[in-house]
């Protein structure tokens, strides 16, 4: 297997082949299920709904497992990126978070419906998996300098987003329309009975995106780890550890003095708090406001994925055109209106004005309100995959090139630091109110404060 030259050579890079290219990019199709159908779309509204004693304990207890994680990851990812500089090497770190993503997740599968001696242990497997999933990230994100030139980096990012958006459709698709029938029917939203025999009274259709989500990430990250080519390796692990901890030092004595890139670094930490809130409760907040259950919470995933997948792809090609910046701050705007527009949406009202609610026995989809929250749906997930993939690139712009993964590590910080807030402030507000419109709205100002910060930075 070809290896790529240190990023310190001061030689014109070589660049790796197309396929190498495209292998790295199925990273994201491999991890993305475990957001779509795990943290989003089926299980954590599962757990909200039929684990826990009640939605609003649910989000509550959903909150603060996903806080926890966060900041797990937080205080660990700027010591690891700094030691995989020093090491050189990125799969060994991917292969062992990915580990963790895969125990995390099928540890799942034992969440029994009604059974509370299940949901410590189903949080610590949800934690454990976040941690996974999230740390190896940070490692397949370092390696994107060494891919394509740097006029392309916006390209490449847009394009790893935008597929793993279809991955997670697809996974989705797989989920509803063969494994997950509703209790009442027995069927799925294709109309067939649930393959395997899953027995949807005891919501095994559920329960199975975890055993599916490790399995989709084991044979899907396996052409980037087989394809494309890594970092040589510098040092022995315990060289490395003492050069990482010394170059970490030395990094964060540096950032005072790095104006932008320590403003852009603060404002990540702040609108990715609210866009990681939102998208883990936007599930749990429609099942518990419109008596959504996982086919419909399915599709409106379905249908989310499908704009984010636009929106990533459409936000790549102008990242290179107009600058990451830019395209972050639309889509935090973006964001910021369909979060407020969303506050102002119940089952029987819309913008305050009073509409006929959802007939229980109704089509998918057929009161206005829920039609006004899948709008709004959908531009949240067009904002959102431009939002994630431009804040990469325009990390990749502002960093040392020598020390990418340290930036990464210290992007993830920025990304996980406060995390435990927004769903802390969820958790904490939902269950003094027992209003989850209540808990939800705190993420107005997450994204007022980073577009502020944002208009500070220069490229």
């Amino acid at each position: 297997m070809a290896v790529i030259a240190s990023e310190a050579s001061d030689a014109e890079p070589e660049y790796p082949r197309r396929a190498a290219v495209v292998s790295w990019i199925l990273f994201d199709w491999a991890a993305q299920p475990y957001f779509t159908l795990i943290t989003t779309f089926v299980f954590a509204p599962y757990f909200a709904n039929f684990v826990a004693p009640d939605p609003a304990t649910g989000q509550a207890l959903w909150g603060f497992a996903t806080a926890a994680a966060g900041l797990t990851i937080a205080l660990l990812s700027p010591v690891l990126g700094a030691i995989a500089d020093a090491s050189g090497r990125r799969k060994p770190w991917i292969i062992g978070f990915g580990a963790l993503l895969v125990v995390g997740s099928c540890l799942m599968w034992f969440g029994r419906p009604g059974d509370p001696g299940v949901i410590v242990p189903l949080l610590v497997a949800y934690a454990l998996a976040s941690v996974g999933i999230e740390f190896a990230t940070v490692f397949n994100n370092a390696m994107m300098p060494s891919l394509v030139p740097p006029e392309k980096i916006g390209r490449l990012s847009g394009n790893g987003w935008a597929t793993g958006y279809i991955g997670g459709i697809l996974s989705l698709v797989l989920v509803l329309g063969f494994l997950a029938a509703s209790p009442s029917t027995g069927r799925t939203l294709f109309g067939l009975a649930p393959l395997f025999g899953l027995d949807p009274i005891s919501h095994q259709g559920d329960r199975i995106t975890g055993p599916l989500t490790a399995i989709w990430f084991i044979i899907f990250v396996l052409p980037m780890l087989l394809l494309t080519p890594d970092y040589p390796a510098r040092r022995p692990i315990g060289a490395a550890v003492r050069e990482g901890l010394h170059g970490l030092r030395r990094t964060l004595g540096e950032l005072p003095r790095q104006k932008s890139l320590g403003k852009f670094l603060l404002a990540n930490m702040i609108y990715t708090d609210g866009l990681v809130s939102l998208f883990a409760f936007g599930g749990i907040y429609a099942a518990g406001t419109f008596g959504w259950r996982t086919i419909q919470i399915g599709s409106f995933g379905i249908l989310l994925a499908i704009a984010g997948t636009f929106g990533a792809w459409l936000g790549g090609k102008l990242d290179d055109r107009v600058g990451p910046r830019r395209v972050i701050a639309g889509s935090l705007m973006t964001l910021l209106l369909a979060i407020v527009a969303i506050l102002l949406v119940d089952k029987d009202s819309i913008l305050f004005m009073p509409v006929a609610p959802p007939a229980a026995d109704g089509a998918l989809f057929s009161g206005a309100a829920e039609r006004a929250y899948l709008v709004l749906g959908c531009l949240i997930g067009a904002a959102g995959g431009p939002l994630q993939a431009a804040s990469r690139s325009l990390l990749i712009r502002l960093a040392p090139k020598d020390r990418i993964a340290q930036y990464f590590g210290l992007f993830a910080l920025t990304g996980k630091v406060t995390s435990f807030i927004g769903p802390l402030l969820i958790g904490v507000i939902t269950a003094y109110t027992a209003s989850q419109k209540a808990g939800m709205a705190v993420l107005v100002l997450f994204f007022v404060g980073g577009l502020a910060l944002l208009a500070r930075v220069r490229e």
